[in-house]
């Protein structure tokens, strides 16, 4: 595993291409769907089939609950930020690197190493971004995290099953509380979906152990962009069908809404206190960038009229 600015190694490169090689090979049998034949095709993998509902309404700044106010009233679909928002990632890695330690007879950090991995993510992502590695759908830049920080805490001996097993911890989150009855609400009221870094696959097996109830699964992938590049954001419309004002972004991370409303789409912060573990510095101030501000998922549906 390379650092940002150092040239991507032969095992990244073969890391990067494998992945690349199975991706490739799902973009060319949807290459020539057109956006309303993607909605409507139950595109396996990538399109949860559901009846929807956009009624759409919602509400701006912090209006008392039931009472919708114009410049969000017009919002049919909400698309949401998964890691942090709506799933726990910190305490599900922490426990399951604590399941192997205790099983392999070591002595780790969870805590640390949970927090270790997270901090990978962004830099590695930023070698995309910036063309020093070509597109590289997060599973495999997870895998060269894993890589890197076993290398840093002094963890040997794990099998290849062992290893690719750990980095799919991803794939297992656990939810916070209010998620998946918060989600449920909102979608009586709205299209929803995550638009997530998270690749397709990553995002589908989250929601089947989760049992996150999205309308369809947006992201990063299907236009090989990572937030907060913009052509993300502009996606979520462009794949439902919908002006951007129509969408609304739902976030833990202040930077994640502003990136977004930079597009034109809505927003909504969403408190997560916990995110960082208890002495961490989560966002938990709306500035200018949140349209609504709520507490947890069923508030948010609360001030949504949902």
């Amino acid at each position: 595993m390379k650092l940002a600015g150092e040239d991507p190694s032969v095992e990244d490169l073969m890391l990067v291409e494998n992945f690349a090689e199975r991706e490739n090979n799902m973009i060319r049998r949807f290459a020539s769907v057109s956006r309303r034949e993607f909605l409507q095709a139950g595109t396996v993998g990538i399109v949860s089939a559901t009846s929807v509902r956009a009624n759409g309404v919602a509400a701006v700044g912090q209006p008392e609950r039931g009472r919708l106010d114009q410049p969000v009233a017009s919002v049919k679909a909400l698309v949401f930020d998964v890691f942090g928002t709506v799933v726990d990632w910190r305490t599900s890695v922490t426990r399951e690197v604590q399941d192997l330690a205790m099983r392999k007879g070591l002595t780790v950090d969870a805590a640390k190493f949970a927090d270790a991995w997270r901090a990978g993510y962004g830099p590695t992502m930023n070698r995309v971004r910036n063309g020093e590695l070509p597109w590289t759908k997060l599973d495999a830049l997870h895998r060269m995290i894993l890589e890197k920080i076993l290398i840093d805490f002094g963890i040997t001996g794990l099998s290849e099953a062992e290893t690719d097993t750990l980095n799919r911890v991803w794939h297992r989150l656990q939810p916070w509380p209010d998620a998946v009855g918060g989600l449920t609400r909102l979608k009586n009221r709205f299209i929803i979906a995550p638009l997530s870094n998270g690749n397709i696959s990553l995002m589908t097996d989250l929601a089947k152990h989760s049992g996150l109830p999205w309308d369809c699964i947006l992201g990063a992938e299907l236009v090989r962009h990572y937030k907060p590049d913009r052509e993300v954001y502009q996606s979520a419309a462009d794949f439902l069908d919908l002006k951007v004002a129509e969408v609304m972004m739902v976030a833990a991370h202040l930077g994640d809404l502003r990136a977004a409303k930079g597009v034109g789409l809505r927003t909504a912060l969403v408190t997560r206190p916990l995110e960082y573990g208890p002495h961490g510095t989560p966002d938990l101030k709306p500035d200018s960038s949140a349209d609504v501000a709520a507490k947890d998922f069923n508030d948010l549906a609360e001030r949504l009229g949902a």
